[in-house]
């Protein structure tokens, strides 16, 4: 901490009084949490109060992501870059920065080793690269596991004995929304110690047709979730292993761990296994998609047969085929708000027009604009972006945000929408894969698809290098079409 005039504090005091209100409970804890805050503000010079709030809050708005601060730590224990990627794996394994650098300080090299999966400490989940057809996949990744893409919530599943935690796709601990996933796991995994993934789905119990995304997204709520869970029950799709009784199966081909998941789910109706098919035929790719598809299903997702589960990372061990429309995109972009731009004309009684929305750079660490969306939204969902985007809204650019349109209101990178649109072009008014003098990418006449998704986190917006590659693809599929 900075200190200023006055007699100050040192990191250690405050930690020290945080502990202490992390240790209080019972009776009048409340005020006597409050007590120990005041006490430790009245100390505080102003720049410190600034970061003891934030502290507190969780929100130290310091423009930092995590790639820069685990860069950060192998330059200053290591004295190199090189050992990042290390990191990065330890990192991915236990999604916990701070134990990362208590290991990394105090062991050296050796202390990043020995970080191990490890249930309760949620892993981050392994992403899809994407390709326009089966024909692709197929030349890209040979014989293949497809799946059934399903349009609902990913969870991984962590349970030790009777204790189970649920995770959200952006490691976000969800146990308490969901009580039929607990109770069926309790029930239904035979493993003493077991870490899974799938897809929570709402469905109708009488005929077993799943619902849509929209229905299933009324699950994510903190209250009203008894009354909730009767109206809309949730059917588990587990689709991988990644722990079994001391056993690390993140560095297995997918073959043993899909065998090994199988093996651990007890027969039952709330946790089923994903459908999949193994094939290297382009046909049989496509009739399998196309009954996905006709199901009301998002697509499927092929997967290489002696692949690991790659913790963490994006790339062409898992491939998502999507549906696609007429005139559109052979796909829909999550991107991320860093801005709006207040409204005009009708727009103006909800002070919010139109929304600069940006895509994630890994190489950066940074957020290059991709379009600005104006329309998908109702009035009352406006509304409601526009209150939940002056919560967070800064008076300045966000320092991990890249961009040369200045909106009216710059926010914090939090929050996440799916977009489509009908194509994507050059523009000199969008950073996403600008090159120097070069113009950017850009969506056309893009569309929100539902509200905010609350389950991803700013970096799982979809990348410069995705939208590039989508870029390619759709010439490929133009020309294709002359």
């Amino acid at each position: 901490l900075v200190t200023g005039g006055g007699k100050g504090l040192s990191i250690a005091q405050v930690y020290d009084q945080f502990l202490r209100i992390s240790q209080t409970g019972g009776e009048g804890s409340v005020e006597k949490k409050i007590e120990i805050l005041q006490n430790l503000l009245s100390q505080a010079s102003a720049i410190e109060s600034k970061y003891i709030a934030r502290f507190v809050v969780g929100r130290l708005r310091l423009g930092v992501g995590d790639a820069a601060v685990l860069e950060a730590l192998s330059l200053a224990r290591l004295g190199s870059r090189e050992h990042r990627s290390r990191l990065e794996r330890a990192y991915n394994l236990c999604s916990d920065l701070g134990l990362v650098a208590k290991a990394l300080f105090e062991k050296g090299e050796r202390g990043i080793e020995v970080i191990k999966v490890q249930v309760g400490y949620p892993i981050r989940m392994a992403l899809c690269e994407r390709l326009s057809s089966a024909e692709e996949i197929v030349e890209k990744i040979g014989r293949c596991a497809v799946e059934v893409k399903y349009d609902g919530f990913r969870l991984q599943v962590h349970k030790k004995g009777g204790n189970v935690n649920l995770f959200s796709r952006n490691l976000e601990r969800t146990t308490l929304m969901f009580p039929e996933i607990v109770e069926a796991t309790r029930q239904q995994l035979t493993a003493r110690e077991v870490i899974f993934e799938g897809e929570a789905i709402a469905y109708d119990e009488a005929t077993g047709e799943l619902h849509a995304f929209q229905v299933t997204m009324q699950r994510k709520r903190k209250h009203g979730i008894d009354e909730i869970a009767k109206e809309f029950p949730l059917k588990f799709f587990a689709f991988d292993l990644l722990y079994a009784d001391g056993t690390d199966y993140t560095d297995r081909p997918y073959t043993e761990r899909r065998d090994r998941l199988h093996s651990l789910i007890r027969p039952d109706t709330r946790i089923v296994l994903s459908e999949t098919v193994i094939t290297d035929d382009p046909k049989k790719v496509n009739l399998f998609f196309d009954d996905a598809v006709g199901k009301g299903l998002e697509g499927i997702i092929a997967k290489r047969l002696d692949a690991p589960y790659t913790a963490g990372a994006r790339n062409f061990n898992w491939i998502k085929l999507k549906r696609s429309y007429k005139g559109e995109l052979t796909d829909t972009l999550d991107v991320c708000i860093v801005g709006y731009f207040k409204g005009k004309g009708q727009r103006a009684k909800f002070g919010i027009g139109t929304i600069l929305g940006a895509v994630y750079d890994p190489e950066s660490d940074t957020f290059k604009t991709v379009s600005k969306i104006g329309s998908g939204f109702t009035e009352e969902e406006w509304s409601q972006l526009r209150e939940m985007l002056d919560e967070i809204a800064i008076p300045h650019k966000p320092a991990r945000v890249d961009s040369v349109m200045e909106p009216d209101v710059w926010v914090q990178t939090q929050y996440v929408i799916t977009v489509t649109a009908d194509e994507i072009t050059r523009s000199p008014t969008h950073t996403c894969g600008k090159q120097g003098d070069e113009p950017g990418y850009a969506l056309r006449f893009p569309r929100a698809q539902g509200f905010i998704r609350t389950d991803k986190r700013p970096e799982d917006a979809n990348t410069v290098a995705e939208v590039l590659e989508m870029f390619k693809q759709q010439k490929h599929v133009k020309l294709e079409g002359k």
